[in-house]
C-alpha cells in the first residue's frame, strides 16, 4: 500500500516531532519506531509506562433496546451477564465458527455497549453489525475518537500526574470518567494499562501532560508487537483469521459455558461441531533453539520431517531474552516440551512447544 493511499492519524504530526519512522499497517500509515528504538521502547514499558497511539482501531456504541439481542447473534456472547462496566473478550464468528475479529466488548448501561474492533477490519465489521442490526431496534455509531493505550507498572501513577484517576477502575473493566470519553484497564503487553478514546482537543492536552513525565515513552508498533507476542496475546490476520475457530485457536476460555452448550450466536452449530471432533491444529507457544528468531510464515515439521503446522508470530523477546513465536501445530504435538523443526531458509531450527505467555502477566485485578 503506498503512503497516499494510507489512512493517517489525527496526531500523526506529534509523532513526526517525536521522530517517528512511519509504516503501512493495516491500510494505515503508523509509528513503528521512535528514536529509543524497538528494544529500549519495549523494556521501558515493561518497567515504566509506555504510550501507544492506537487511533487506528476503532470504537463502536451499539445502543437500544436491540442492544442485547444484537450482540448475542452476532457474538458467542451472553451480553446481558455483563455488569455495568465490565468488559469482555469476545469475537465476530462467520457460519463456519470462523474469527472474523477479535473484540473488547464493555457494557456502559442496560442497554448501551462500547465495542473496540481492529483496524483491518473495523469497515468490515461495522457493515456486518450494521447487515445484522436492520432486523434489532438498535443503532451502530461508529465513535470519532483518537485513541491511546499507556501501558506498564507506571501508568496508573503517570495517569493520576495528569490528573486522571483510575482507582475504581480494575482490569477488563470501562467507564466514562469525563463526556466523550471512553476509558478501560485492559491492554496487548500483558502488563497494567488503559485505553483511552477521546476528543482529538482532549487527546493532544493529555498528550502533552503525560509527555512532560520522565516515567512516559511513545511507544511504536514494532514494540508492540513484541510485547504483545511475549504475552501470548494473538493478532488478528495473522495468529487469528477467517479460517480460524476460538478452539483451535485455544480461546474457548473466552466463550461462556452456557453459551457454548446453548448459544444461538452466528457459527453456534459450526463451532460446538469444532468442539466436538477436536481441532487438528492448535495455537501454541514456541521457543526456537538459540538466537535466530523464526518468523511468521515458516513451516513446521516434525522429528520425521513430515509437515506439523506453520508459525504465525514470530521474533525476538527483549524481555524473555530468547526469540518467541506462536503458531499452529498438529493436535497431537500440542503439549509443551514436544520438539519440532522450523524451516528458515532452508535451515531446520530446533523449536520447542512452550506453555504461554513467554512473560507473567501483571494485570490489576483487585
Amino acid at each position: 500500500m503506498t503512503g497516499d493511499d494510507s489512512k493517517h492519524l489525527p496526531l500523526e504530526d506529534i509523532h513526526a516531532a517525536a521522530g517517528a519512522r512511519f509504516g503501512a499497517f493495516a491500510g494505515w500509515s503508523m509509528p513503528l519506531t521512535y528514536p529509543a528504538g524497538v528494544m529500549k521502547e519495549h523494556l521501558h514499558t515493561r518497567e515504566h509506562a509506555g504510550l501507544f497511539d492506537i487511533s487506528h482501531m476503532k470504537l463502536f456504541e451499539v445502543s437500544g433496546p436491540g442492544a442485547l439481542p444484537l450482540l448475542n447473534l452476532a457474538c458467542p456472547l451472553d451480553a446481558g451477564a455483563l455488569g455495568i462496566s465490565q468488559s469482555k473478550l469476545t469475537f465476530l464468528l462467520n457460519e463456519a465458527g470462523g474469527i472474523l475479529d477479535d473484540l473488547i466488548v464493555t457494557r456502559l448501561g442496560d442497554d448501551r455497549f462500547i465495542v473496540v474492533a481492529n483496524a483491518g477490519n473495523a469497515i468490515a465489521d461495522e457493515k456486518h453489525l450494521r447487515a445484522l442490526a436492520a432486523d434489532f431496534d438498535v443503532k451502530v455509531e461508529p465513535l470519532d475518537r483518537v485513541f491511546l493505550a499507556i501501558q506498564g507498572p507506571e501508568a496508573w501513577a503517570a495517569l493520576s500526574r495528569a490528573g486522571i484517576e483510575t482507582g475504581s477502575l480494575l482490569f477488563m473493566r470501562g467507564a466514562e470518567p469525563r463526556k466523550n470519553w471512553f476509558m478501560s484497564r485492559s491492554g496487548y503487553t500483558g502488563e497494567d494499562g488503559f485505553e483511552i478514546g477521546l476528543p482529538e482537543a482532549d487527546a493532544r492536552d493529555l498528550v502533552a501532560k503525560l509527555r512532560e513525565d520522565e516515567r512516559v515513552l511513545w511507544i511504536g508498533l514494532a514494540a508492540r508487537d513484541s510485547l504483545r507476542l511475549e504475552a501470548g496475546l494473538c493478532l488478528h490476520g495473522q495468529d487469528l483469521t477467517p479460517e480460524t475457530d476460538p478452539a483451535a485457536a485455544a480461546l474457548m476460555w473466552a466463550i461462556p459455558r452456557d453459551v457454548r452448550a446453548s448459544g444461538t450466536f452466528i457459527g453456534a452449530d459450526a463451532l460446538r461441531a469444532a468442539v466436538e471432533r477436536g481441532p487438528a491444529q492448535k495455537r501454541v507457544g514456541l521457543k526456537p533453539e538459540g538466537r535466530q528468531p523464526v518468523r511468521a510464515g515458516a513451516a513446521l515439521f516434525d522429528a520425521d520431517g513430515n509437515p506439523a503446522g506453520h508459525v504465525t508470530s514470530g521474533g525476538f523477546g527483549p524481555s524473555a531474552g530468547h526469540p518467541v513465536a506462536m503458531g499452529y501445530v498438529a493436535a497431537a504435538l500440542a503439549k509443551p516440551g514436544t520438539r519440532i523443526f522450523a524451516d528458515v531458509r532452508g535451515a531446520r531450527i530446533p523449536v520447542d512447544i512452550s506453555s504461554l505467555p513467554f512473560t507473567p502477566h501483571r494485570y490489576r485485578k483487585g
